[in-house]
């Protein structure tokens, strides 16, 4: 059975870790974001844009419909602004989605086919929390390529979000102070 509480905590906390990202990101300077790397995604945009495909190729699978990505990143680099604006809106999505599953929907299975190919069976709270450490993972990624910046930046680590974040969140909404 999913544990609704924990669910809901964590894509909270996804939400509110790669705000942090984005907010440090945005201390970049100018060109930074897109710089050519030598890395799997080509720049700092492109992994926080594979993030994004990734949460929206997920997003299709828990509607039950088709998404139009046959890879797990796109072509070509995206501004700061674009990727960061939906990546904010798809978080909020899912924040949202996971406030209105009950651990019966969150227990429900998932059939989906890999854009890489291969078939897929997850619950939507497996999916969820996939989402959440996927995410996590990134953001360490994108530290150490924004490393050499010597940036001001704020931590996105799971303890300070408890610590800073996760009380005003249960003061602002009661429903998350599960027993």
């Amino acid at each position: 059975m999913a544990n609704r509480a924990l669910v809901r905590k964590m894509v909270r906390y996804m939400d509110w870790a790669d705000d942090v990202m984005l907010r440090n990101a945005a201390l970049l300077p100018a060109g930074a974001f897109i710089a050519d790397r030598d890395t799997l995604f080509g720049s700092i945009s492109g992994t926080f844009d594979h993030v994004l495909v990734v949460a929206e190729i997920f997003q299709a699978h828990l509607e039950g419909r088709d998404h139009p990505h046959t890879t797990r990143h796109r072509t070509g680099t995206r501004s700061f602004e674009t990727v960061a604006g939906a990546l904010r809106a798809i978080n909020r999505y899912y924040v949202t989605l996971a406030d209105s599953l009950n651990e019966a929907e969150l227990d429900e299975v998932v059939d989906f086919t890999f854009v890489g190919g291969g078939e897929g069976t997850m619950t939507r709270a497996e999916i969820l929390l996939h989402l959440v450490n996927h995410a996590t993972y990134h953001r360490g990624f994108v530290s150490t390529l924004m490393f050499p910046y010597k940036l001001d930046g704020k931590a996105n680590d799971l303890t300070v979000f408890l610590r800073d974040a996760w009380p005003g969140l249960t003061r602002q909404d009661r429903s998350l102070a599960a027993p």
